[in-house]
């Protein structure tokens, strides 16, 4: 694996210390931190392979229905 080395000042040093676990390396703390996110697309990709009982589709409806029934409202100002 190819490697770079920076500089980074002791408070930056400090927080990547204070994520880190026993064992665990820096440049795995920077990769969890800014590596590649999860996307809709990876979301799509993954529906077709889950299975949902019909249990669990009633309550997921029943939560949309009780969040359209309590809409949000905006504060009195």
């Amino acid at each position: 694996m190819a490697v770079k080395t920076i500089t980074i000042d002791l408070q930056a040093y400090e927080e990547l210390a204070r994520r880190k676990r026993k064992g665990e390396s820096f440049f795995r703390v920077i990769k969890e931190h800014f590596g590649r996110r999860s996307t809709g697309g990876d979301l799509a990709a993954l529906l077709p392979e889950v299975r949902l009982s019909a249990s669990a589709f009633g309550k997921v409806d029943g939560l949309i229905r009780r969040r359209r029934a309590e809409r949000a409202r905006a504060p009195k100002l």
